[in-house]
């Protein structure tokens, strides 16, 4: 009799002890979380450096944004330490395929009916360092919409001479980033790299005027697959 009690109080417990075990998940190298846990939704590391509050944060994530259907559109191109290594202001060549490359950049925007008028803000208005609070600042004084700021670097391949003695191959990559100027999102951003390979012409004097050529082929078909990308998101 005294068995049967025992084993009728063991099977009572385990029967409770299955009935209010709580279930937890385990993770390699992970601390265990319990099922019924209030779910996670802000950061809980405490961040001193952070430029938005946690308060804001949770309003950008689970808020809805839209462009304005009409668009004042500025550019700021921002030049890379290695380009400025290699060239000077007062190189034409240079000057010459930076405009190019902005015209360019235009054009796609312009493509789009939603683009009302395109500029470059000027450097005076940029600091040497610039930071997307000056970048935007800037922009509220030229009355901008959005702001386009991209960046463009295109070299030579190290070994192009493995292909032949004649052929010339460079590279390009270029970023662009998209900058709402009345609530500071950033609503699109790309990076494209692209190849380019040819040879020197006879209309070139030397191989120096072949290499800027390509180069500058390079980039310009970046900004043409840029502009693929940004038909497809102007037209939303």
């Amino acid at each position: 009799m005294n068995t049967e009690k025992s084993l009728l109080l063991f099977a009572a417990a385990l029967a409770f002890a299955s009935c209010t075990a709580t279930k937890t998940n385990t993770y390699p190298g992970s601390i265990n979380f319990i099922d019924n846990d209030p779910p996670i939704t802000q950061s809980l590391f405490e961040d001193k450096s952070a430029t938005i509050s946690e308060e804001n944060i949770q309003r950008i994530l689970d808020g809805t944004y839209s462009l304005p259907e009409d668009l004042s559109v500025a550019f700021v191109r921002i030049a890379l330490s290695q380009s400025l290594q290699r060239y000077y202001w007062s190189d034409e060549e240079y000057l010459k395929s930076q405009q190019q490359y902005l015209d360019l950049l235009s054009e796609k925007f312009k493509n789009s009916s939603r683009v009302k008028k395109t500029f470059s803000i000027p450097d005076l208005l940029i600091s040497s360092a610039p930071s997307f609070t000056n970048i935007r600042e800037s922009a509220v004084r030229t009355q901008s919409d959005i702001v386009v700021i991209y960046s463009i670097n295109s070299d030579i391949y190290s070994q192009y001479k493995l292909f032949s003695k004649t052929d010339i191959k460079a590279f390009a990559t270029t970023q662009l980033v998209i900058l709402d100027v009345r609530t500071g999102l950033i609503p699109f951003t790309t990076i494209v790299t692209k190849d380019f390979q040819d040879k020197k012409t006879d209309a070139e004097l030397n191989e120096n005027e072949a290499r800027n050529r390509i180069k500058s082929q390079a980039v310009l078909s970046t900004i043409e697959e840029i502009g693929l990308k940004l038909e497809a998101f102007l037209g939303k």
